[in-house]
């Protein structure tokens, strides 16, 4: 086939469809064939028109294999954006009369597109579907692809598995005591962080006097925090807020904070991220409307619609929100800028969108506020997603204009449309505004989208950075952190940690900001057994928290770096792509939105949408988990394990000094004592003692492998040491199945009773880390004679 795979290669740089597909069908081997042909398309073919082509090609080829590839097609018409042709095929295959194994692929295929986080293709899929209520398949395939079951999935296994530590947030509360806001933010934006998805918020319940601290919007930015620690709790979403939320759809009460109200307005959106509802929506856009000419809870509505509408293309809520931005009040104009970006994602190549980007471009150039041009280009940016060579003309309008904050928007334009993709037009468009712009904000911009570009191709980045690294400028250096942070999240690549760690000594304080921002990225999920190194990076970090003499911007750095490490309860990595590839709109848009933390500190709560929960579930035809079902993990339990939590430091009492004891008096009393103590204990007894005290205690040896029970947590590195037990009960339907995220199983004896658990989502009184304890062991006891 290596002969077939050069014929493609020819054929693809010749842009010859028929050879293309004559090459695929004449190989022997046509199904790795077609996985190469996907491969090279997706990172070698920079024309979006033809790589389009290509797939159509290929999704023709796989249907005539003799064993259909269904998740492949559905990859493949994913990509092509064909919802009716994906629904027609899940639609046979959970037919009654079709045997259980279809069934069970459908639901793979299922879970598959639903971790692409493509809502609106999805919701399209399912609306597409025949409605036959009385086929219960059907009502499963419908509940997995509209993400339901999937959120309660992911709720159970965050809350149960979460090992975030207490010790470490209670470290940061002591460091950040004095009255700093800026640090007392960003401690509550790490706590955030560190109980992301998990629904744990102990800490906030036992420190309420603490948290009441945040005024204004810092207040804003710690309501909205509830959302990002609840992210998906989507059915208790309102009884959680309640407190906080606008008292009534009518005006707000004379007694209510704006800054709470817009706040919790920010986090409903946060919890319902990429699976709003139409309840949802339709309570935001009511909130909205009747927040009168309050800027603060308009910033948090908008920012909640845009989160829960995200790339829905809804046309009333455009409208909806320009008329806000064309209020002219800065907060609540950028607010509304990036909520219609947020809409409108990847909408820029379609006529409307075309029209709506020239309103948008013309608000801006006509605004002085510099806060509503910024958020009308963000949004810009985001309609621009995956647009690639769509996005060209209007990507030269935006880097050619005289004002910088517009040429700031063209170049996360560039991030956004070709994201993912390492066009080197794109990159060195990006290398060259990098060098040469004379603003500083333009030239950060555009070292860090470099990471958005190439994050397929990890290894590349640091080697590309590394000379802007040591630019003269430090807004370019900063830059080169976060590209870098971006681009390897969760790789520990080496190369990029030995580019990061001089940087925490800069001599600019923001720089050393980046840089603990982007370590913290880089060795997230990595392990002291696999690499020591990760003890000493992050005993440094913690070590910048608590010492008095780091300034203000490294201290805010090191508090939200340790958030990031302990992310989602330690069981979450930053992904831009899904395990079959796909690009995930919904990250990609999370950091480019994180990263402008830079002006405006609550868009730290956007980096939620970037976090992967790094799972691996197994489940059976009726959505429950068996308990006999595990994996084997081929290395020692030490390579892949949570770090060890901290210990408190006991503090030393200090006893009254005893009276004055002359030093013969006490050596006279001592040669006593001993005397005594020899004469009394018998000599088998002080061998033994003496024994006890020289041995050296006994190292424990590791088990090579061992046994991984389902649910767990599989980090990205441990799935190259996985495997199946084809053996047991319970084996993946889909054979190929790559051994993590949601499997679902075929039961090779079915007449047997099984052992299963129901998957069952938080409530919200149940969000305590805290466990009843268990009975004791049963024992016999005998009185005392």
């Amino acid at each position: 086939s290596g002969t077939y795979k050069q014929a493609l290669g020819v054929a693809l740089e010749s842009r010859r469809l028929d050879k293309v597909e004559e090459s695929i069908r004449k190989s022997t081997d046509v199904s790795s064939m077609l996985a190469y042909c996907f491969e090279v398309c997706r990172t070698m073919v920079t024309n979006r028109a033809f790589r389009l082509q290509v797939i159509d090609v290929m999704v023709n080829v796989y249907k005539t294999l003799p064993v259909p590839e269904y998740s492949n097609i559905c990859q493949c018409l994913q990509i092509l954006d064909k919802h009716a042709e994906v629904a027609a095929i899940l639609g046979d295959l959970v037919q009654f009369s079709a045997p259980l194994d279809n069934a069970l692929v459908a639901y793979q295929v299922a879970f598959d597109l639903a971790e692409n986080e493509s809502q609106k293709f999805l919701t399209n899929i399912s609306a597409a579907l025949p409605t036959d209520e009385a086929n219960e398949r059907l009502a499963t395939l419908k509940k997995i692809l509209l993400g339901e079951f999937s959120v309660d999935l992911l709720l159970d296994f965050m809350f149960r598995q979460s090992d975030a530590d207490p010790l470490v947030m209670k470290n940061i509360k002591t460091a950040v005591e004095n009255r700093n806001s800026v640090l007392h933010n960003a401690a509550v934006c790490s706590h955030a962080l560190m109980h992301c998805g998990t629904t744990v918020d102990t800490f906030l319940r036992e420190n309420l006097e603490w948290l009441g601290k945040a005024s204004n919007w810092a207040k804003f930015t710690a309501t909205a925090s509830i959302g990002v620690i609840h992210k998906g709790h989507v059915r208790e979403s309102m009884n959680l807020l309640a407190p906080y939320l606008p008292t009534t759809p009518g005006v707000p009460s004379q007694t209510a904070n704006p800054y709470s109200e817009g706040g919790a307005l920010y986090a409903l959106g946060l919890i319902h991220a990429n699976k709003g509802t139409a309840t949802t929506l339709e309570y935001l856009r009511n909130a909205l409307r009747n927040s009168g000419t309050d800027e603060t809870v308009q910033h948090g509505a908008c920012l909640g619609i845009g989160l829960v509408g995200m790339a829905t293309h809804n046309l009333e809520i455009y409208e909806e929100l320009k008329n806000i931005l064309f209020t002219d009040n800065a907060v609540a104009g950028e607010g509304a800028g990036l909520a219609i970006g947020l809409v409108l994602c990847g909408a820029g190549d379609t006529v409307q969108g075309g029209d709506m980007i020239k309103e948008l471009l013309s608000y801006a150039h006509d605004t002085k506020h510099e806060k509503i041009i910024r958020g009308a280009v963000m949004g810009i940016a985001l309609m621009l997603y995956g647009r690639e060579e769509h996005a060209d003309t209007l990507i030269e309008q935006l880097t050619r204009d005289k004002d910088p904050i517009i040429r700031y928007g063209g170049i996360y334009s560039i991030a956004m449309a070709y994201c993912g993709t390492a066009n080197n037009s794109a990159v060195k468009r990006l290398l060259h505004i990098a060098v040469s712009d004379v603003n500083d904000d333009v030239r950060r911009a555009a070292v860090t989208c470099l990471g958005f570009v190439l994050f397929r191709t990890p290894a590349q980045v640091p080697k590309l950075v590394s000379l802007l690294a040591e630019s003269f400028n430090p807004h370019v250096r900063y830059g080169a952190c976060i590209a870098v942070g971006i681009a390897c999240a969760g790789t520990f690549k080496n190369e990029a940690i030995q580019l990061l760690e001089p940087m925490l000594d800069d001599a600019v304080d923001y720089v050393r900001q980046g840089a603990l921002f982007a370590l913290s990225m880089v060795i997230m999920q990595e392990s002291e057994g696999r690499s020591p190194k990760v003890k000493e990076i992050t005993e440094k970090i913690r070590k910048m928290t608590s010492d008095k003499h780091v300034t203000t911007m490294t201290k805010m750095g090191a508090v939200l770096a340790q958030g990031i490490l302990d992310a989602g309860g330690r069981n979450v990595v930053i992904s831009l792509q899904s395990h079959t590839g796909f690009t995930k709109m919904s990250s990609v848009v999370g950091l480019a939105l994180w990263a402008q933390h830079w002006f405006w500190y609550p868009l730290h709560h956007f980096l939620e949408l970037s976090f992967q929960p790094t799972v691996s579930i197994g489940l059976n035809k009726d959505l429950k988990m068996p308990t006999s079902f595990s994996l084997t993990c081929n290395t020692k339990p030490s390579m892949f394990a949570y770090p060890k939590r901290l210990e408190e430091k006991k503090e030393e009492k200090k006893e009254l000094v005893a009276t004055a004891i002359l030093s013969t008096t006490a050596k006279a009393k001592a040669r006593l004592a001993k005397q005594e103590a020899k004469e009394a204990a018998p000599v088998e007894a002080i061998t033994e003692a003496a024994k006890e005290e020289t041995a050296p205690a006994k190292k424990v040896k590791e088990p090579l492998s061992f046994q991984l029970k389902n649910p767990a947590r599989v980090t990205l590195s441990q799935e190259q040491h996985l495997s199946f037990d084809w053996s047991q009960r319970y084996v993946p339907v889909v054979a190929t199945r790559r051994p993590a995220g949601i499997i679902i199983l075929k039961d090779r004896q079915p007449t047997e009773n099984e052992d299963v658990v129901a998957v069952q989502a938080p409530s919200q009184g149940n969000t305590s880390t805290e466990e009843e304890a268990d009975a004791p062991e049963p024992f016999e006891w005998e009185p005392p004679q």
